[in-house]
């Protein structure tokens, strides 16, 4: 009697834990299902190409890509964290925005990860913490510039300008000939700061080197450079749309590829809407004061990582591992959307000629990331609303670079 008691009290409390939960964990093979976070919505193919791609190495992984709208994706991200609701994989921003998340406790650390060495300090640098973790893996890089309607300049006769008196020169010809020269507006705001000033910057300031100087408070932001900055992007203001301040991003992608402007100050992760586009159109790099200036802003933009609280921390971790290895570096090039650059130190060949000619910008010319990302994103709302207003005629350039500098204190 007493062992059929103690076998029925084995069976409740097997009962009882199966009830709570307690069960073991899937052995190797089993299928595993997960989640990757996005600020791309624009690539639900690409991405389900490459997640195609890793099912082939891990056939019982599959990996669901689930981009938030870009400018949400923040805010609704660390919501999802805080409720213990994030996908397994996500998205990692680069610098200080990402390393809130790492020291959160979100992101998983990515140190020991193999395949780390395959990237280069530089490219490491943007997720990585001044003790030097690793926070995510380096994933693709973007550029800046002007896209511009190969056709109306072929027609027209005009050439790309090399320096800004000469970019404003040819937006004041266009002008003249009846056409709208710029597509950029300020409605959606991050796009007028984002795409089109911090791709100037770098050639009115300074590269890295320069931008060091005024992290640290070596140099001011509301110097003579700085103030240049903003009245030249002022100076632009009379060659966008009619009714600039209500054109949004969408609006801007459809002046230009409907050929009612003829070019558009943006990212080369735009490059990809224009596929199909019934005309030549190229890219050449935003104008500096002088053509030796000229610098090019080539962001460091998205790296992976795990959320720390993932079932399957084995399973995300080998995804990872194997985008840092050539084999996954060279399946990300062939489904990275156009205009997005692997950061591996492989050598890889890139198909689509506008990748290559955004690529070819960065030859004999300085590059950085864009300004505020490294290390003063406390300006970047002050900045945003400068920029805004001075392109309004609401406040001066000076005005523009003393509010920021006020800002930074």
């Amino acid at each position: 009697m007493k062992k059929l008691l103690s076998l029925l009290l084995c069976a409740v409390m097997l009962f009882a834990l199966a009830a709570c939960g307690e069960t073991k964990p899937p052995a190797a093979g089993d299928p595993v299902e997960l989640t990757m976070g996005s600020w791309r919505t624009d690539d639900v193919e690409q991405m389900n190409a490459l997640l195609a791609a890793y099912k082939e190495v891990a056939p019982n992984v599959t990996i669901t890509f689930q981009p938030t709208n870009p400018s949400d994706y923040n805010a609704t991200l660390r919501l999802q964290l805080d409720g213990d609701t994030g996908p397994d994989l996500m998205y990692a921003r680069s610098y200080a925005t990402g390393i809130e998340l790492f020291e959160a406790g979100y992101f998983a650390d990515c140190t020991g990860f193999a395949g780390m060495d395959n990237f280069s300090d530089t490219a490491k640098a943007p997720w990585q913490t001044a003790d030097g973790k690793m926070f995510a893996v380096p994933f693709a890089a973007v550029s800046h510039g002007v896209y511009y309607n190969k056709t109306v300049f072929e027609n027209e006769g005009l050439s790309i300008p090399a320096t800004w008196d000469e970019f404003m020169a040819l937006c004041q010809t266009l002008a003249d000939k009846g056409y709208t020269p710029l597509a950029n507006g300020l409605a959606d705001e991050w796009d007028i700061l984002e795409c089109f000033f911090l791709g100037m910057v770098p050639s009115f300031v300074g590269g890295a080197d320069e931008r060091v100087k005024y992290e640290s408070g070596e140099k001011s932001l509301d110097d003579e450079a700085f103030v240049a900055a903003y009245a030249a992007i002022a100076e632009a203001a009379p060659y966008l749309p009619n009714g600039f301040a209500a054109v949004t991003y969408n609006d801007s992608q459809v002046l230009f590829e409907t050929q009612q402007a003829v070019m558009f100050v943006d990212g080369s992760w735009t490059a990809g809407v224009y596929s199909d586009a019934g005309f030549e159109w190229g890219v050449f790099p935003i104008p500096g004061p002088t053509a030796e200036s000229t610098a090019i802003c080539f962001h460091p933009d998205m790296a992976i990582t795990m959320n720390t609280a993932t079932e399957h921390p084995e399973e995300c971790r080998a995804f990872l591992e194997w985008l840092a290895t050539e084999e996954g570096a060279t399946a990300a090039s062939k489904n990275l959307p156009v205009g997005y650059y692997p950061m591996i130190s492989f050598e890889i060949t890139l198909e689509d000629a506008h990748a290559n000619e955004f690529l070819a910008m960065n030859s004999g010319r300085e590059t950085d990331a864009r300004f505020v990302w490294p290390a003063l994103m406390d300006l970047y709302a002050p900045m945003n609303q400068a920029v805004i207003q001075v392109i309004k005629g609401e406040i001066t350039p000076e005005q523009a670079a003393a509010s920021v500098a006020a800002a930074k204190g």
